[in-house]
């Protein structure tokens, strides 16, 4: 078991609407089928616990690219459209946001009777994952979420966040029973963040007396420190900028979907019918489901999807939104009945986009592109918490 990585988010207290929230859980449910049928539940669980490949996750639904909003409206859609179908899918969320939070050991322990898991064995990881972080290491973050997944295998995968209000940032860890020995073997695989002075980190070897005297978790002492710690640090800028992105990676995903019909490809006939602005977000959410690790570096690029509900990079084009959970919902459908064909199709996209990476030169105009977005909102259903896009005067647009 390890603490597999942390993110330093801009602290947000913007709200989630409801239009939004609906296909968020609807996304979700349908990336994690999806997942599940192609690599296995454990796959979702190590997904989750990677920082870059969440942040990416968060992106291509809608939520705001960088914020710390990402990390309670992610884990609350999973939660409400996972959870009816745990029996089926081997997945259950437990825990959420403040009192939610609190109710994680009762809701291990209900699981428990239904499952014949180690109930009480799961509550005192929950436990420990978050004393570790909120008191074994004190760096300005109070925990105020604790999301703690469990799969029918008994592995788990904790997400939870810690706020800090005076520099206004918020911290997620994650964490994975994917090699688990004990708790205090290797607890931490590094205290990362910006440097904020010191910090009191009784997890540390050197701390052993005062942790000692101070905490009665456990009885063992900690190991060595793993150092290849995943961090995820990102800017306090709301909009995204050419800087946040990997034009190559991006600009083989517009050229696919725009300058590319699917009938070119015979690999894609199935996705016949499906326009450009689509199939620009099927590519980016075909990347979620089949991409590796080393491709979610750049979290902001996956919001080219389905934009933001702040309006950045551009307003949420609701219209695209749902036609992407409709094609993705129906090849998932098709797949648990042995017709893989369109499960197949989905997955080519990223990789065709992958194999024309390795040889594209991005020559677009980063900031033409999102001006384009908008200029176009209005067409997609394009929606922000601000309301409906409308048609963009040639004044409104010299603002962006």
């Amino acid at each position: 078991m390890k603490r597999s990585g942390s993110a330093d988010l801009p602290l947000h207290y913007g709200y989630v609407p409801k239009w939004l929230a609906e296909r968020m859980a609807r996304l979700g449910l349908a990336i994690t089928e999806a997942i599940i049928t192609e690599y296995g539940r454990e796959e979702v669980l190590r997904r989750l616990s990677d920082p870059f490949w969440f942040q990416s996750f968060g992106a291509v639904m809608g939520m705001d690219w960088h914020s710390s909003g990402i990390t309670t409206s992610v884990m609350g859609a999973l939660k409400r459209a996972v959870n009816p179908f745990a029996k089926e899918l081997g997945i259950y969320i437990c825990g959420g946001k403040g009192k939610f939070s609190t109710e994680t050991p009762a809701e291990l322990l209900r699981l428990a009777d239904s499952t014949g898991l180690n109930g009480h064995e799961l509550v005192r990881c929950s436990k420990l994952s978050a004393k570790v972080d909120n008191t074994a290491v004190q760096d300005g973050f109070q925990l105020y979420t604790h999301n703690f997944i469990v799969s029918n295998t008994g592995q788990w995968t904790v997400v939870q966040q810690g706020m800090d209000p005076l520099s206004k940032t918020a911290r997620r860890y994650h964490w994975h029973s994917d090699a688990f020995r004990s708790f205090v073997e290797e607890p931490h695989t590094g205290v990362c963040g910006r440097n904020q002075g010191p910090i009191l980190n009784l997890t540390d070897t050197a701390a052993r007396p005062a942790r000692e005297g101070i905490l009665t978790i456990t009885q063992d002492d900690p190991g060595a420190l793993i150092k290849d710690f995943q961090r995820l640090i990102l800017p306090s800028h709301h909009d995204v900028r050419a800087e946040d992105v990997n034009l190559k990676r991006l600009g083989s995903v517009l050229w696919l979907a725009h300058e590319q019909q699917p009938g070119n490809f015979e690999d894609l006939l199935l996705l016949q019918g499906v326009g450009p602005r689509t199939l620009q977000s099927l590519t980016l959410v075909s990347e979620v489901i089949h991409g590796t690790p080393s491709r979610f570096k750049d979290p902001a690029r996956f919001s080219f999807a389905h934009g933001g509900k702040d309006g950045h990079p551009f307003p949420v084009p609701v219209k695209v939104f749902d036609e992407t959970i409709q094609v993705l919902r129906t090849a998932v459908d098709k797949a648990k009945i042995g017709q893989t064909d369109k499960s197949a199709a989905v997955k080519k996209l990223h990789e065709i986009a992958a194999r024309a990476e390795q040889d594209f030169e991005p020559n677009a105009n980063f900031d033409r592109l999102i001006e384009k977005e908008r200029e176009d909102a209005w067409k997609h259903g394009g929606r922000t918490v601000f309301g409906r896009s409308k048609p963009l005067s040639s004044e409104q647009l010299k603002l962006f």
